[in-house]
C-alpha cells in the first residue's frame, strides 16, 4: 500500500505540449510511471513528443482510464484546468503552476468540496512513491523505498531532506510536496492522516516554514490522533523581522506565524523538531533508529 500514487497510477498532463508540460511528462514516464498522453485544448487527435493529446480530461479518462492530472497551465487558466480534472472525476490532481491566484484558488476549493478529488498544490513539486510513481518535477534518482514519509512547503527543501535520508540509508515510502501557497488544496493535516494510515509509513519528517497556521494544526494533529514519531523543521528562522520570505504562504500577520511559534507548538506535541536544515538527516535517523 501506497499513498496518492503507485504502480496503478495513470497520468494525463495538462498542458504537455507547453515546454514544462512536455519536458516534464517524458522525466516521469522515464522514472517508470504510466502517462497515457496530455490535454491542450484545441490539439485533440494530435502527438506531442511522441504522447497523445486530447481536447479534455474526459477524453483521456474514457479512452485510456486516467486517474491522475498532472498540471502545468498558465496561471491565468490553472484553476478551470484543476476543476475540469475535479469534474472528471479523477480522483488525484497534481497542479505544479506557480502564481496562481489566491481568489481563483478559494473558488477551486469550494468547488473540489463537492467532489472526490484530491488536489496537490498549486506551485509545489509533487508527490513521488518511489519505485512505483513520480507525478512531478522532483529528482526522481536521488530517492530511494523505504518507510519515512516526507510532506513539505518547500520543494527545495523536499529534494534537499531526500538527499540526506537517501545518503543515510534511509528510503522514503511516499513525498508530498504540498506547495507554498496560503490557499493549497493538501494541507499538512491531510497528509499526516494518510500517513497515519499508510502501514509502509513508520516515521514521517515535516518540513514547514514561516507565515500561516500550518504547522500549528499540523502540531494538535500530531498531539491528538498520530501513532508514528514525527521529526519537523521549519524554514524561515533567521528571516528578518517585518520582511516577506519567498512563498506567498510564508506571510507573518498580526504576531502570528513566526518560526519560534511554530516550534513551541511543535515541540509541545512531541515533534521532534531539528532548527537547522542541516540536521534534517541526521535527526530522523536517530528519532527513527531509536524507534
Amino acid at each position: 500500500m501506497s499513498i496518492l500514487v503507485d504502480k496503478s497510477t495513470r497520468v494525463v498532463v495538462q498542458g504537455i505540449t507547453g515546454r514544462e508540460g512536455a519536458f516534464h511528462a517524458a522525466r516521469c514516464k522515464e522514472y517508470g510511471t504510466t502517462v497515457v498522453g496530455g490535454v491542450t485544448p484545441g490539439k485533440g487527435g494530435t502527438t506531442h513528443d511522441g504522447f497523445p493529446v486530447w481536447n479534455t480530461v474526459v477524453e483521456a479518462a474514457a479512452q485510456e482510464g486516467a486517474n491522475c492530472s498532472l498540471i502545468f497551465v498558465p496561471p491565468p487558466a490553472a484553476a478551470d484546468a484543476i476543476m475540469e480534472a475535479a469534474a472528471t472525476g479523477i480522483p488525484v490532481i497534481v497542479c505544479i503552476t506557480e502564481g496562481v491566484p489566491a481568489t481563483d484558488m478559494v473558488r477551486v476549493r469550494e468547488f473540489l468540496a463537492s467532489t472526490g478529488s484530491r488536489l496537490i498544490g498549486p506551485n509545489c513539486p509533487g508527490v513521488i512513491t518511489p519505485g512505483q510513481a513520480k507525478v512531478g518535477i522532483m529528482p526522481g534518482h536521488i530517492h530511494r523505498e523505504g518507510p519515512v514519509g516526507v510532506v513539505s512547503r518547500s520543494g527545495t527543501l523536499t529534494y534537499e531532506v531526500v538527499h540526506q535520508l537517501t545518503g543515510r540509508g534511509i528510503g522514503q515510502s511516499t513525498c508530498v510536496g504540498i506547495g507554498g501557497d496560503s490557499v493549497a488544496g493538501t494541507s499538512f493535516v491531510d497528509a499526516l492522516r494518510l500517513f497515519n494510515d499508510d502501514p509502509e509509513t513508520h516515521a514521517v519528517m515535516l518540513v514547514g516554514e514561516i507565515g500561516g497556521t500550518a504547522e500549528e494544526e499540523a502540531a494538535a494533529l500530531v498531539q491528538a490522533h498520530m501513532q508514528k514519531p514525527v521529526i519537523g523543521h521549519v524554514a524561515g528562522m533567521t528571516a528578518p523581522p517585518g520582511r516577506r520570505m519567498g512563498h506567498a504562504g510564508a506571510i507573518i500577520a498580526g504576531g502570528k506565524g513566526t518560526a519560534e511559534e511554530k516550534v513551541r507548538a511543535m515541540e509541545a506535541a512531541g515533534i521532534h523538531v531539528c532548527r537547522s536544515p542541516a540536521e534534517m538527516g541526521a535527526t530522523v535517523e536517530k528519532v527513527f533508529r531509536a524507534g
